[in-house]
């Protein structure tokens, strides 16, 4: 569920997030996301559902009393078992740190923090409204009132250095709980940074810097016991977050909110989703149709293996390539494969999987692209 509303946009963001000077009528949008749910529901039929996310935008600017009603809606239409993973991602700002034991009450049993950084030049340059010592505590109440914590960084940052990195990630190491995601800066068109970027005001890492940067991360993560399990995410052994492994092992799940998107099976064959993401004109669509669904698709089976292949190969464990000749109506390549291990950028895991490499992880784009070729 996609709460699309922050208290000010970041200049590297590029998601579906909006500023509003006046707050805006939580028990309103509570509602639209409940009629929305329940058109998801005829669609879907009676479902278990194995986890819910609470994303943005910024989550923890709800109340917690919306954020129950949301937790609420979602029980009153499919099963929800007890435990399952219910994750709200929040900023460290000390006013919403303070609504977390109201979450955790309404039923949130994991918490993402957007930290980004944890030096206070870098948080300003990146423009977070907290500094290291908000951040700090925040990262304490969390691991005091939710059973399970992740929280965020964001490196290869202008004028990082790969010791200042090492020091930096050391230390989010030591406050982490179980589970970091950890990504590195990209200028994405559209945002306020690349407007910066393209007049010259800042200088990226150059790439062979970020490879470095990269391979570092994996080192430190993995010697420290957060290995990564996902290009970007690393956790302890069992820690990993369930809701995303939904995405990355091309699950089903239903996108509600502004500019949210789902995917699902629907009458025997996969659908798209999508909805409006300008949060008035969702409410409006939504009180006038019962959803704010504006588009979408059905999937053919090729285009199921692609995605299949380019989520899956994110992960450590790779894909299973049984499931991708059901989709594909074909194998992969066994010449492509032979030739992608001989550089080093894929391996197989016995005769059933296969995975990138480390070295094929930074060039996952590259690698997706060779696969997927059908000549």
């Amino acid at each position: 569920m996609h709460w699309p509303f922050c208290a000010a946009k970041c200049p590297y963001c590029d998601f579906n997030s909006h500023v509003r000077h006046q707050p805006p009528d939580q028990a309103r949008f509570a509602q639209a996301f409940r009629r929305e749910l329940e058109h998801f529901r005829v669609r879907t039929g009676p479902r278990e559902v194995t986890s819910i996310f609470l994303g943005g935008g910024t989550p923890s600017l709800m109340e917690p009393e919306t954020v129950g009603a949301l937790l609420d809606a979602v029980a009153g239409l499919w099963t929800v078992p007890e435990g399952i993973e219910v994750t709200l991602e929040a900023n460290p700002s000390s006013v919403e740190a303070g609504r977390f034991r109201g979450y955790r009450a309404a039923g949130v049993n994991r918490v993402s923090l957007g930290v980004q950084a944890l030096n206070d030049p870098d948080l300003r340059f990146l423009g977070r409204l907290h500094d290291v010592a908000e951040a700090k505590r925040a990262i304490a109440l969390a691991r005091d009132i939710f059973p399970r914590l992740s929280f965020d960084l964001i490196y290869a940052r202008p004028g990082q250095s790969l010791d200042a990195w090492q020091r930096e990630l050391g230390e989010a190491i030591d406050l982490a709980a179980d589970h970091l995601s950890l990504y590195q800066l990209t200028i994405e068109e559209g945002t306020r940074f690349h407007v910066l970027h393209a007049a010259g005001k800042f200088v990226m890492p150059d790439p062979d810097l970020s490879a470095d940067l990269y391979a570092l991360t994996q080192s430190v993560t993995a010697q420290r016991g957060l290995p990564a399990y996902e290009i970007s995410n690393h956790a302890r052994h069992g820690a990993e977050s369930r809701h995303n492994l939904v995405y990355w092992r091309y699950g089903e799940y239903v996108g509600a909110g502004p500019g949210a998107h789902g995917r699902f099976v629907e009458d025997g064959r996969r659908v798209v989703t999508f909805t409006e993401k300008m949060p008035e004109t969702w409410a409006n669509l939504v009180e006038a149709n019962g959803h704010g669904v504006v588009g979408g698709e059905v999937l053919h089976r090729s285009e199921e293996a692609d995605e299949f292949l380019m989520m899956g190969l994110r992960l450590a464990e790779g894909i299973d390539l049984a499931r991708y000749e059901d989709m594909a109506d074909q194998p992969l390549s066994s010449k492509r494969i032979a030739v992608l291990q001989g550089e080093g950028l894929v391996e197989s895991l016995g005769n059933s999987r296969l995975r990138a490499t480390p070295t094929g992880m930074i060039v996952l784009d590259a690698l997706v692209a060779d696969l997927a070729r059908t000549d």
